[in-house]
């Protein structure tokens, strides 16, 4: 086995053993087939980036299938997010189907069905049939109606598409064995009778086809060769193979299920259902807020699309489920964020400070480097004066000799700047620190070439001019469960793991470069972490998401639980 042999994941040794057994590389067709009943997940990202990924490495077409046969779920909004996600993600589908197209020609195919004697109209009511079908370890027993005659079935399948009948009165099943172990192969649904407007047929239909019928015959419509899908779709190839048998016509490609495993994230949920939920409570702002873990999510708190393709790199593909820790997920955009994000200075916290030694009413502009990770990110001016904002933390009248931020007596550098030294400071009647004052040495200035600008101590502090400085609010965003996972406790809500402080606001001080930053672009707040501009900004309102911190700050916590 050679090095590339060995850097396949188990699908693309199915693919090359099927490569090597006759098929062409003209033969190979993927898709990513969505349901348009919610937005994207990360773990939609990572099927995304594997059917996509897959038709990069063989030059082959890659579908965006939505399938859309359930009209009580499925919206426009969602079709349109789901195009923009994908897109946003880098990736760009060959045809766009859906479903739906295919309404008439599984239609005709059912009524075919019918006519070989493999299907029947089934009136007992969703109870009955559950009884009738048995259990994993029991047959079920024949539908009384499942001898119908061919005529009458094709009657009452005639009258179900015509809207003669109400919901729940008839459906269409398809007739292999109520014997059978796998129990999605007792007779299943083929069809059922809803009177809701479809978001792309309208009124057209009032008989939907159930999933198992739909999928796969989509894949031979289209020409699929591989069809992959999620583990718990593995009991479902039996039925997808036996439905496939029934209509397809040599030498035609048969396309050919195969199933990888699910990779859920830490600390949070991907089920649309309980997405929807945290969306309907007010949990959350709505599908996009930056602490969901959907893709519109993702990318309004700052990710690129390059971290979260890296991402889906990293975990691979596996044949067994497991939970993979977020922190990889934000190790993924911190790499790649500091690679690309420009630096610049803000205060969330902020102590004033003040140079009494300062010239009054000066003011000058200190050059600082935007990326040391990329040369040709240039520098920027910035404005430094007598009266300044730094963090809280970074000052305390007394710390021992490991506090290496100012204190008094102590001395620390200006990032670009001079080195200060603390004098005194201003306590309110809570006895809280107001203002610092400080003393600066004129000849320190970094990058000045003096002996005093080479001078060496511990402390670096990042700082904004105060008259200069322009406000903003900055959302400090954080996981949004304490769990790890959420949905595992058999005996708890998943609410119940609601982190009460996964959103802090703050009115921020920000260097004055940050007065005409765009939506969507990112920076790296220095010592703070990694922040995009939101889409709820304005003219005259900046507004922050904080994508991550520049370090984790859940390690000591998690490793603890």
């Amino acid at each position: 086995m050679n090095d590339t042999e060995r850097s396949l994941n188990f699908i693309e040794h199915i693919i090359e053993d099927d490569l090597k057994k006759g098929y062409e590389k003209s033969d190979l067709r993927f898709r990513f087939p969505p349901e348009p009943n919610g937005y994207l997940h990360i773990g939609h990202a990572s099927s995304i980036c594997l059917n996509f990924g897959l038709g990069l490495r063989y030059n082959a077409p890659v579908n965006l299938r939505y399938d859309d046969t359930n009209p009580i779920k499925e919206e426009q909004e969602y079709v349109d997010a789901i195009k923009k996600d994908v897109e946003w993600l880098g990736y760009q589908w060959d045809s766009e189907c859906y479903a739906s197209d295919y309404f008439q020609q599984l239609y005709d195919w059912a009524v075919q069905l019918i006519k070989e004697g493999k299907a029947y109209v089934d009136s007992q009511s969703s109870d009955e049939m559950a009884k009738q079908k048995g259990t994993p370890t029991e047959s079920g027993i024949n539908s009384p109606y499942r001898d119908r005659s061919i005529d009458e079935n094709l009657a009452l399948f005639e009258g179900m598409k015509n809207g003669e009948f109400e919901e729940g009165v008839h459906v269409l099943r398809a007739k292999i064995d109520m014997s059978s172990p796998n129990m999605l192969m007792r007779d299943p649904i083929m069809y059922r009778v809803l009177h809701k407007d479809h978001h792309r047929t309208k009124d057209t239909w009032c008989i939907y086809p159930l999933y198992d019928w739909t999928h796969g015959e989509s894949d031979y419509i289209e020409g699929i060769s591989h069809s992959l899908c999620t583990l718990e779709f593995a009991p479902h190839r039996e039925l997808y193979d036996w439905f496939l048998d029934q209509v397809r016509e040599a030498p035609k490609l048969r396309p050919k299920q195969r199933e990888f495993a699910r990779r859920n994230l830490s600390h949070t949920v991907v089920s649309k259902r309980k997405l929807l939920q945290l969306v309907e409570k007010g949990v959350v702002s709505g599908w996009d807020d930056p602490r969901m873990p959907t893709i519109s999510g993702l990318r309004r708190r700052g990710y690129t699309p390059q971290s979260i393709r890296k991402f889906a790199d990293t975990i691979g593909i596996a044949k067994r489920e497991n939970v993979v820790d977020v922190s990889l997920l934000e190790f993924t955009v911190r790499e790649h964020l500091n690679k690309i994000a420009p630096r610049v200075m803000a205060v969330l916290d902020p102590l004033k400070v003040i140079i009494t030694n300062y010239p009054e009413g000066e003011e000058e502009w200190l050059t600082a480097e935007n990326n040391p990770e990329d040369e040709s990110a240039g520098s920027r001016q910035v404005p430094f004066s007598g009266e300044l904002w730094i963090e809280k933390a970074d000052f305390r009248e007394e710390a021992n000799r490991k506090y290496f931020r100012l204190k008094l007596g102590g001395e620390v550098r200006l990032k670009n700047g001079y080195i200060i030294k603390a004098e005194s400071c201003t306590k309110n009647e809570a006895g809280e620190v107001v203002e610092v004052q400080c003393t600066y040495d004129p000849k320190s200035r970094s990058g000045s070439g003096t002996e005093e600008s080479m001078r060496k101590v511990k402390g670096t502090l990042h700082w904004v001019s105060a008259i200069h400085a322009i406000n903003a609010e900055i959302r400090l965003y954080d996981r949004l469960f304490t769990d790890a996972t959420p949905d595992a406790h058999k005996d708890k809500d998943f609410m119940e793991f609601i982190n009460p402080e996964s959103l802090e606001i703050r009115t921020g001080y920000l260097e004055p470069s940050l007065e005409t930053a765009k939506i969507g672009e990112r920076y790296q707040f220095q010592r703070l972490g990694y922040f995009c501009v939101d889409p709820d900004s304005t003219d005259t309102k900046l507004v922050f998401n904080r994508t991550v911190t520049l370090r984790s700050t859940w390690a000591k916590l998690d490793s603890a639980q």
